[in-house]
């Protein structure tokens, strides 16, 4: 199952990535074997801590603001990315979701809040699993439908989730 989230989230990246003119494959940059690293390095203190479900319960209050919060990672999606309020190039971001922190016995993503990240960024974390938990600082750029919608700028892999870590 592992390997086949890995090859899954592959494809995705790779996807973005082809030339549908030409055909012809991007060159691809071989990605990192360890998730732990911040995507980047300078730390943002105007960030606002809050919950992902206040975010998605007041998307107002929070529209261009920095906001920073940590969840469980769910999967890599291309939720949200072509609509045309919000639209973000396919090639150069994915979208990422996280589970509802208001659920737990089920692992039910939280689709309201679209959340993206460029793909540099994203190739750095392949290994990701369901569960991992993260820490997302970010950028609420619109309000559309009346959900968040968030440009990733720092995205963290806190911890694996239990089973890996005890393996």
């Amino acid at each position: 199952m592992k390997n086949l989230f890995k090859i899954l989230i592959s494809l995705v990246l790779l996807s973005g990535m082809l030339n549908i003119n030409t055909i012809e494959a991007a060159p691809v940059a071989a990605p990192s074997k360890t998730t732990a690293a911040a995507s980047n390095v300078k730390p943002n203190v105007t960030a606002i801590k809050v919950s992902p479900l206040d975010i998605v319960n007041s998307p107002e209050k929070y529209l261009n603001k920095e906001v920073t919060f940590t969840g469980e990672f769910v999967a890599f999606t291309s939720l949200g990315l072509d609509y045309k309020p919000a639209y973000k190039d396919p090639l150069k971001y994915i979208g990422i979701l996280i589970k509802r922190p208001d659920v737990q016995d089920h692992t039910i993503p939280l689709s309201e809040m679209k959340m993206f990240l460029t793909r540099e960024i994203a190739e750095k974390h392949v290994d990701m699993e369901a569960g991992d938990k993260i820490e997302i600082t970010g950028k609420v750029f619109s309000t559309a439908l009346g959900d968040p919608w968030i440009d990733i700028t720092t995205f963290k892999s806190l911890a694996p989730k239990k089973e890996k870590a005890e393996k």
